[in-house]
């Protein structure tokens, strides 16, 4: 009968994606995405305002935690991240399916991580159903290639998450890696997209698919038999999702890429979609990996930025680089000051436990935001980011990763975001007083000056000069503080 009923949603689920390829072109499906998007302008709204997610990365390469027969992922070819070790190392299909026979995480505890989000602040999750090696996080109906038909653990952790995070008010979303798929995606296309490319004289990279060993399917029948009815079920276990993350959309089509949002939409409408659906049809944007936005003109919609809390997604055994606490509100208040989104990653271990620096850090920041959520959550960009001598620019994970983060702050370094006519002023650095210089007397009227989580009264006075502001002795944050400043343009 689950075969059965297999068949008949997969038939289902091939006609209503191939309708859109037979009747549109290019020029309507822009039309119809254009009204799909503008049905999301409220939670476009909210998911602006939440500003902070937790990202979970967790799957059968947990196991390996980097490694492949004595070689690390640095001595394989890029990326250099846990969860492309199958990539790097080149593993055969059957070869690395055997890790799920191995996969038992009887230390994974879903109302923990839940409960880590909200102590840390974070106002979302997503999490890895399928990766790019293919194997499935929940129970499938589509693939015995999951969590539960092929491991000995037999528990669908994606339903666990979702129910926890409903139980502490956690808004839920999932990653669902539509275009690579080692296991059952053919070669994602490559060899379609290079004969086309070859013809028209341009250069096709090769990057992600398996051309090793690559499944005897072709990618058409990944779609319609794997990849579209996987998201159509998982839209249909899990409702009123917030986000979908798909991922590297690399050689998607227009009219595949369509599909994937379209399939989206006629089920879970309000659910936003990020850009890595490919070829413009998504709801917001992913500058980079670790990469924090340098030329904001070249942004037009809402943007997430995306970070580890070392130098890998997927668990990686000797990766011990983690972020400071410091490091962390760096990320989150440079980020935050753009207008932008800060979605953090853990990566739990093959028995399921988090690693223990990354609860202690993010805890951490969840104590500061207590304090200085206000200046975070439902704010907006000023028309300053940041002010101060400090400058440090984050290009990518493997930027981070080589550069390291040894750089310390200054007193005069303040990142500003506002709420209607009130700016905000994030300090990383203690001090006992402070100088605002995009806040002249000749350019601003003040009203009032406090300091988030104090009720002491300040002694300020503007200037030609700034805004100066005596502060207390004792300030409420072992780590920077924020003043909230009341003010108008003149």
């Amino acid at each position: 009968m689950k075969n059965i009923l297999s068949c008949l949603l997969i038939a289902l689920v091939t006609i209503s994606c191939g309708q859109s390829k037979k009747i549109l072109s290019e020029e309507q499906m822009r039309s119809e995405w254009d009204k799909m998007n503008a049905s999301k302008e409220q939670n476009l709204n909210e998911f602006k305002d939440a500003k902070y997610g937790m990202f979970i990365h967790w799957g059968l390469y947990a196991i390996p935690g980097g490694v492949w027969e004595g070689k690390k992922m640095e001595e394989m070819r890029r990326p250099y991240v846990a969860e492309w070790v199958q990539y790097g190392a080149e593993i055969p299909r059957e070869e690395y399916a055997a890790l799920a026979d191995d996969f038992n995480p009887t230390e994974f505890n879903a109302d923990a991580i839940a409960k880590l989000a909200k102590d840390a602040g974070m106002k979302y999750l997503v999490i890895t159903t399928k990766h790019h090696d293919g194997f499935a996080m929940y129970d499938s109906d589509y693939s015995d290639f999951d969590i539960m038909d092929a491991t000995p653990y037999k528990q669908d952790v994606v339903k666990a998450l979702y129910d926890a995070c409903q139980k502490y008010g956690i808004d839920f979303g999932i990653y669902y890696s539509h275009n690579i798929d080692w296991a059952d995606g053919h070669d994602c296309q490559y060899s379609v997209i290079k004969a086309n490319n070859d013809e028209l004289g341009k250069k096709t990279e090769i990057f992600g698919p398996n051309l090793w060993d690559p499944s005897d399917n072709t990618f058409d029948e990944y779609l319609d038999r794997k990849a579209f009815p996987q998201v159509k079920e998982l839209l249909t276990k899990f409702p009123n999702m917030k986000q979908l993350w798909y991922d590297m959309s690399r050689y998607m089509t227009a009219d595949q890429s369509y599909d994937f949002y379209k399939v989206a939409y006629d089920i879970q409408p309000q659910m936003i979609i990020n850009e890595r659906v490919g070829n413009g049809f998504g709801d917001f944007d992913i500058p980079g990996d670790n990469k924090i936005p340098s030329d904001m003109s070249k942004i037009s919609k809402p943007w997430q930025t995306v970070g580890t809390l070392n130098n890998s997604w997927g668990y990686k055994s000797y990766d011990h680089d983690w972020k400071s606490v410091k490091e962390l509100l760096f990320w989150l208040v440079e980020i935050v000051s753009k207008g932008g989104n800060y979605m953090l990653n853990i990566g739990p271990t093959a028995s399921g436990e988090v690693p223990k620096e990354s609860i202690t850090n993010l805890e951490q920041v969840g104590e500061w935001l207590k304090i200085n959520g206000e200046a975070i959550y439902g704010t907006s960009a000023w028309e300053v980011n940041h002010e101060g001598p400090t400058k440090i620019k984050m290009g990518g994970t493997h930027e981070r990763q080589q550069q390291g983060f040894s750089m310390e702050f200054t007193t005069e370094d303040f990142w500003y975001t506002k709420r209607e006519n009130t700016v905000y002023a994030i300090s990383l650095e203690n001090s006992s007083q402070a100088l605002l210089k995009s806040l002249p007397q000749d350019k601003y009227d003040i009203n009032k000056v406090t300091l988030l989580g104090s009720d002491k009264a300040l002694k300020w006075n503007q200037t030609e000069n700034g805004l100066k502001v005596e502060l207390p002795t004792e300030l409420p944050s072992a780590t920077g503080y924020v003043l909230a400043v009341s003010c108008k343009e003149k």
